[in-house]
């Protein structure tokens, strides 16, 4: 994937040190539509929201965006008036310093809580972020969104609209989601497509609900957690108001797209070493089999189960035992990929079992959980839970 594939036309990227991180790193990134975008956004749905998503939750009401402001190192979170202010501040100077309206701006921080922004060094880092937009500026961004992130998150893709090539482009970071700390998935994606606002912001809710909505690290959310689509129409094709054969060909590349980068940051979860799917079949409705499904996800001796590589399927009855659903414990069955484990709520014997304990030992494998209730089912992307999960999280704000 060279670093070509990633322009799009119409934007251009910047991304800087500005000495927000300790480490010298990108840490200042700047995203800008030639022309106003339509833009759709998800964010956090935790009750402590930090700033610049309490600002973007408001400026995006009007649809369009222009540029987004993005820094690392600090979430600006827990900083009452005086983050906001700060956040405000910031995208004044910008908006100033391009020539453009405040309101069609939009800001995304994450790193530590409860510190001031450091406003200074955002200042003066702005005017070199803007002399460095590029259209080929991409990978500067994707790192200075960066914080434990062991790699670079991105997809690209297109597809044809009415005779029109289509480019739509993706990054994502996040390595956990948890409070009070280390917070925050960010997702950015841009396109030349020319699509109205109330579908774009529909597709990409749909997108999120197979995408982001479908993986868990640490069962955590962030206070900062922002997911922004911009659509700036370069592409030249009729504009798409409604769900037609058009609109679905762009839906279907975005749903790609956005699994692409939620699976890689599962992939890249804090100190993982295993991916896990947890699929629950049979459940009497969908809601009842993503409670069970988020109980297996969650459950730290489930996790730390996989990771010391122990078929202990009781934790998994465990965890299905007190999600809150109606269950049948006597007619549950459990396998690790094809694997029998649990037939009717007991062990499947010694032989069985190790066939099954020898999946676990793989990277990557699917639990599958039967409750033999209904039809309806769902599935989720996890890890396991290892020490260094631990020791990463146990000092991040030295």
């Amino acid at each position: 994937m060279g670093m070509c594939d990633f322009s799009v036309p119409g934007f251009l990227f910047s991304g800087i040190p500005a000495g927000i991180k300790k480490n010298g790193a990108n840490d200042l990134g700047l995203i800008y539509s030639e022309v106003p975008a339509r833009v759709a956004g998800l964010f956090t749905t935790n009750a402590v929201k930090a700033a610049p998503v309490q600002i973007d939750m408001r400026r995006i009401k009007r649809g369009l965006c222009q540029a987004v402001l993005i820094n690392s190192g600090n979430a600006n979170a827990c900083t009452g008036s005086q983050g906001l202010r700060d956040a405000r501040n910031t995208s004044l100077l910008l908006a100033k310093q391009m020539g453009i309206d405040e309101k069609l701006i939009l800001l995304s921080s994450t790193g530590v809580i409860g510190v001031p922004l450091p406003t200074e060094k955002i200042e003066q880092g702005l005017p070199k972020l803007i002399k460095s937009l590029l259209p080929g500026g991409w990978m500067n961004v994707v790192e200075a969104i960066m914080t434990t992130d062991t790699h670079p998150k991105m997809e690209w893709a297109t597809c044809r609209i009415k005779g029109k090539k289509v480019k739509l482009c993706g990054m994502v970071k996040g390595a956990g989601m948890i409070r009070p700390d280390l917070a925050t998935m960010l997702s950015f994606l841009v396109t030349d497509a020319h699509i109205k606002g109330p579908l774009l912001q529909k597709m990409l809710k749909e997108a999120a609900e197979v995408s982001y909505n479908r993986i868990t690290i640490d069962g955590e959310t962030s206070t900062n957690d922002t997911v922004l689509l911009l659509a700036n129409g370069k592409a030249g094709h009729p504009v798409l108001n409604r769900m037609d054969r058009d609109a679905e060909t762009f839906r279907s590349m975005l749903f790609e797209v956005c699994q692409n980068l939620a699976e890689s940051l599962v992939k890249d979860g804090e100190g993982a070493t295993k991916l896990i799917e947890i699929v629950v079949q049979g459940a009497r409705n969908r809601e009842d089999a993503k409670k069970a499904a988020y109980a297996i996800a969650h459950s730290p001796l489930v996790k730390t189960a996989f990771f010391g590589e122990d078929a202990n399927w009781g934790r998994i009855l465990c965890a299905l035992g007190h999600c809150g659903i109606s269950i049948n414990p006597n007619r549950i069955d459990v396998f690790f990929d094809q694997a029998p484990i649990v037939k009717n709520g007991m062990g499947v014997g010694a032989r069985l079992e190790e066939k099954a304990a020898e999946v676990i030992k793989k990277k990557s494998f699917k639990v599958i959980v039967d409750l033999h209730k209904g039809k309806s089912f769902s599935s989720l992307l996890t890890t396991d839970l290892s020490l260094d999960y631990v020791k990463i999280n146990a000092s991040y704000r030295s």
